[in-house]
């Protein structure tokens, strides 16, 4: 792929073929990913039809180290050199006969150039050796009828030849191959871009046995292995520490600018450094598969979910380059029907306007631009699940957030239990610890940390374990249903305590159908970053910010307090959150949940946005659940999201003016009969230039467009 128009022609091509399902792009390493229903359609026919549109096709493979022929890694230079040496050598040959080499290739006198064979034969190999890429997916729109931008430059070539203005076809070729060429360049750097994400990630583990230790290629290190990384290593593969300790540098993964200090049961992640220590850690995944590697694939498959911006410059270019063939037939044919006009004079600037149409600046504009946004986001420890997400981020106008672990440290601790009905602490730890062992959540492995502290012994584990999702839990412990989990469960199984001596703040109550057994009070100190994380997101224009909690009213306004949030929706479901996300989007507008990935999954799917907070534990989850990964799990990274984002949506946008304020600008000059060929290619390739470099400077993060 050379222009990310033919996007669109594979797209409508495939269109029509019976079981193809969904269709993803990679336009940067010229890989597509066809979902499709075998029993309809196979790979074969899809290749056959993808070729139909004249471009190359074959099973995807990673080239990676592999070396690629001469000829298809340097043949476009080569054809763009072949036309400029032979356009020079006409240009020189035109000029010692004439003596006016410039006035005759800028102005365009259409009597026809009396040029000798030699310089008609030079231009002729210009314009084949320009147009060599251009002509098979030319001859391939004819047959479809469905002309496209190859199929315009074609045209006015052949033009340019029946109007005998060999130079001019011939300097249009070679510019239109200088055009192809440069924005292939730049498409490169892009690329090179997301490629540097995985250059980081060193060649070979060097993996320990019994009693000694050998290099193998990181693909190679299966899970389970046990990998050495001494001072100043890059770690080669995901694992958790086993032996020894040291500062490691995971800004790549995480965006976290201070090293980090990893310790026997730590998570490391590929592609980080380690500091002055030497780690030796087990593999918890395949070299291949790291979370590094799976940012990539998330940050290439950026087409996937193409956002508004692009699928609306994709519906604009398809009834646009129909419409712009049928205004050049009425510039040929019109004036000099109606007003006498010379006709070659406006069979020139037809052609003039069908090269004007060209929509290739157009097309490019948007998706070079996300990459570049997604590839410089993910260096911040942001990872973005395309394009689509990118847009959601830029236009928001509410963030609604969920408490524990998010705008708490998710590390709660027992701070008080009050016994009731005579039960002895002891006795009510000792249960408690017995059932909330089989729970993951935050509040739950508090109280099974404190009967740990307390030395309290704890039981087997209750029988029948059952979670009671955003309620609490239940098991049978000593031929007994016992229960733990909010106020409200208490009282859904009417129970009642003495309002007094209810605590403030976060209350656990456990007990039997029969009776409560107790009263515990949890506290879970606020983030040190929220209250500026959300006075950062208000300095980005989010005027809403609202706390969605399951705990208590009390507690919930506590923590709202401390980070500067105006509303608080406490007591909630999982159901209720979902229901108040749907409500708040009937009120702002577009709204994003901030979460925990796992808890709050419901809630993060009703909302137009999914934020997650990454963190060793839970990176795996979060990278499969939400639409934006903060890797570090900062919420300081929650207002460069939206101000990076804004900025890319800006850039989208001066793109697309760009684009079609300089083909407006050519399209007057071509109905006022000055605009000459050369000066249609210059222009068309000018924007494709001008919308890849803007769009590439969202590769550097921090500035403002």
């Amino acid at each position: 792929m050379d222009c990310a128009e033919e996007v669109l022609l594979i797209r409508r091509r495939l269109d029509r073929e019976p079981g193809v399902g969904e269709l993803a792009f990679d336009l940067l390493h010229g890989k597509m990913v066809v979902d499709f229903d075998s029993t309809r359609i196979d790979a074969a026919r899809i290749q056959k039809a993808v070729a139909e549109t004249g471009l190359k096709v074959e099973p995807w493979r990673d080239r990676t180290g592999e070396r690629v022929p001469f000829l298809e890694q340097h043949g476009r230079n080569l054809l763009a050199a072949v036309s400029a040496a032979s356009l020079l050598a006409a240009m020189t040959w035109q000029a010692l006969v004439t003596g006016d080499i410039i006035g005759s290739v800028l102005a365009h006198e259409h009597a026809g150039h009396s040029a000798p064979s030699g310089v008609i034969a030079l231009c002729v190999v210009a314009i084949l050796a320009g147009a060599y890429f251009v002509l098979p997916k030319a001859a391939a729109s004819f047959r479809r009828f469905q002309p496209d931008m190859n199929a315009l430059v074609v045209i006015s070539l052949l033009g340019a030849m029946y109007l005998h203005e060999w130079l001019e076809g011939a300097t249009l070729s070679f510019l239109f191959a200088l055009a192809a060429l440069l924005e292939s360049y730049s498409l490169t750097r892009a690329r090179r871009a997301v490629e540097a994400l995985m250059e980081v990630t060193p060649g070979e583990a060097c993996v320990v046995h019994a009693d000694h230790e050998h290099r193998v290629p990181v693909p190679q290190v299966k899970a389970g292995a046990v990998v050495r990384v001494r001072a100043g290593e890059r770690i080669p593969c995901d694992g958790e520490v086993v032996k020894g300790g040291s500062d490691v540098n995971q800004a790549m993964i995480t965006g976290e600018s201070a090293p980090v200090f990893k310790a026997v049961g730590d998570q490391v992640f590929a592609g980080t450094m380690n500091g002055d220590g030497v780690l030796e850690f087990r593999a918890t995944k395949p070299g291949s598969d790291s979370t590094l590697a799976r940012m990539i694939r998330i940050v290439e498959g950026v087409q996937h979910r193409r956002g508004p911006s692009e699928q609306w410059v994709e519906k604009f270019s398809r009834y646009y380059t129909p419409a712009m063939i049928l205004l050049a037939a009425l510039v040929a044919v019109v004036p000099p029907a109606l007003l006498g006009r010379d006709w070659g004079d406006w069979f020139y600037q037809a052609m003039v306007v069908l090269l004007i149409s060209c929509p290739c600046a157009l097309v490019i504009s948007t998706p070079v631009s996300v990459v570049a946004a997604l590839a410089s986001a993910a260096r911040e420890g942001i990872l973005i699940k395309g394009g689509a997400y990118l847009e959601v981020a830029a236009r928001l106008r509410a963030v609604a957030f969920d408490k524990t672990g998010v705008l708490t440290r998710g590390e709660p601790r027992v701070s008080k239990l009050i016994p009731l009905n005579g039960y002895a602490e002891d006795e009510i730890l000792g249960r408690l610890a017995a059932l909330e062992r089989h729970s993951t959540h935050p509040l739950a492995r508090a109280i099974v940390r404190h009967a740990k502290d307390r030395g309290v012994p704890v039981g087997a584990s209750a029988g029948r374990f059952l979670t009671l999702h955003g309620r609490g839990a239940e098991g049978e412990i000593a031929g007994q249903r016992f229960w733990a989990g909010s106020l409200r469960m208490m009282e859904e199984r009417g129970l009642r305590v003495d309002g007094a001596r209810v605590p403030e703040g976060t209350v656990v109550a456990c007990g039997t159908d029969r009776e409560a057994w107790a009263l515990v009070q949890l506290e879970d100190p606020p983030r040190e970053e929220a209250a500026a994380a959300i006075h950062g997101l208000r300095t980005e224009g989010i005027g809403h910010v609202i706390m969605l909690t399951g705990d208590n009213a009390a507690a919930a306004r506590r923590i709202a307090a401390d980070a500067g949030v105006d509303e608080v929706r406490s007591d909630l479901l999982p159901e209720d959150k979902a229901t108040t996300i749907d409500d708040l989007k009937a009120k702002f507008g577009v709204v994003a949940m901030v979460g925990d990935g796992v808890n709050d999954a419901q809630a993060m799917a009703h909302a137009d946005l999914g934020v997650a907070l990454g963190g060793a534990a839970s990176l795996d989850v979060v990278m499969e659940t939400a639409d934006v990964v903060l890797m570090s799990g900062d919420l300081r990274k929650l207002p460069f999201l939206v101000r990076h984002a804004s900025r890319a949506l800006r850039v989208i946008q001066q793109n697309v003016a760009i684009a079609l304020a300089l083909k407006a600008v050519s399209l007057v000059l071509a109905f006022l009969g000055v605009a000459t060929l050369w000066m249609a290619v210059a222009a068309d390739m000018g924007a494709t230039l001008l919308v890849t470099f803007n769009g590439l400077r969202l590769l550097r993060v921090g500035r403002r467009a």
